[in-house]
Order: C-alpha cells, then structure tokens, then sequence
C-alpha cells in the first residue's frame, strides 16, 4: 500500500473477516447483538440476536447511540469490542495505520459509517455485496443508517480513499463539508460516480481486492 510521506487522511473500506475475538455489544439478559442489514430475514439462533445499528436498544436508545457510549466509557471495555482498525484479519489496515499514523486513518463501514480507524467497533455482518444472504445486505439508496461521520470537516489536508464502487458513494455522502481534496482511487473499467471527488485509476493487475494492494 503505497502512502506519500504528506499526512493525508486515508480510508480504506471495511471488508472481510473479522478477528475470532472480536466482541459483541449484548441485550439486557447478555444475548450477543449481531448486527445485520435486515433482522427478520436472518436465520435464528439461540446464541445470537439480531438486529439493525438503528434499531432501539436499552432504555430507548439505539444501538448506535449504545456503541457511542461504550466508547465514551472506553476504559471499561469488557465486551472486548475492537478498534476499527483491528477488527478485521486484513493486514493492510494494520499496513496502512502504520504508514498514514492512527489519527489519520478512517475506515467506511456498511454497518456504522466512517469511523475513525481507534474506534471501538463490534463484531457485525452487514455488506453492499450482491452475493450475500439477503439478510446481510444493504442496499445503498433505499436502505436507511444514521452513519458515523467521524472525519472532521475543518482540516485541509487531502482524503484520499480506496475501495469498491458502493463504498465510493458511502465515502462522498459522509464527507460533503470537508475543506480538503477529495480523492477516489478506482480500479474498474470506467469511473465511479462521484463528481464532487477527484477521481484516480489505480494500476494494477489484481481484481479481486485490489484495495488491499500496495
């Protein structure tokens, strides 16, 4: 993953597996939370409850607003949950902190938004991917999130972003009031609808996550 020595804000798609450790937010009786694009299609289990990030949680409250407070409690993490940045086994994101510095790397996320990379994030099924259950699935127009926008608006350095096409439009709707450049790293024949964004083809041969590249 190639990263110029000027600290620019970077983002790199959430996707893949997550860590075998990776913590769950839980209900009032202790039930793992997965959440998952669409509840009432999910299979069931007696080990798991699901539910979408919005969807209410304790004391009327969602389960969004519910992972906000855990990571406003940070100290007391006893639900193992992980950083953003940790929580997948992908070593390019661990590549990429390293590279860019922790504070300048932000992950967009199909379940939570665009997170900062140190975020406390739980263990979730939620993917644009049309080959997924149909319950794992979110459409990127009709379904609707209150996303994390956890990129500040009032800093010039440049965005630069890496990712698929459905990860591109989440990327340009969650950062409309950045005073920076915008850019978008693409690898498909054609462009990427984002006209508010500079838009770069990335050279390379790979195909299939060629994101994770260097």
């Amino acid at each position: 993953m190639s990263c110029s020595t000027t600290r620019h804000r970077r983002t790199l798609q959430a996707n893949g597996r997550p860590q075998p450790d990776a913590g769950h937010l839980v209900d009032e009786n202790g039930t793992p939370i997965m959440s998952v694009a669409h509840p009432g299609q999910a299979p069931r289990q007696q080990n798991a409850s699901y539910r979408r990030p919005d969807d209410l949680a304790q004391n009327g409250r969602s389960w969004r607003a519910h992972l906000l407070g855990c990571n406003h409690r940070r100290e007391g993490n006893d639900l193992n949950l992980l950083p953003a940045w940790q929580l997948y086994r992908q070593p390019a994101y661990r590549e990429l902190v390293a590279a860019s510095g922790l504070e300048n790397v932000f992950i967009p996320s199909t379940g939570w938004g665009l997170l900062a990379a140190d975020f406390l994030t739980p263990h979730y099924d939620i993917t644009f991917t049309n080959q997924a259950a149909s319950y794992k699935r979110r459409h990127p127009r009709r379904d609707t999130y209150a996303d994390f926008r956890m990129l500040p608006d009032d800093q010039d350095q440049p965005a630069v972003f890496r990712g698929g096409k459905d990860y591109v439009e989440l990327f340009e709707t969650l950062t409309p009031g950045l005073s920076g450049t915008r850019m978008v790293f693409y690898n498909s024949v054609k462009a990427p609808a984002a006209p508010s964004c500079r838009r770069v083809r990335f050279e390379t041969t790979t195909r299939t996550n060629w994101h994770y590249g260097r």
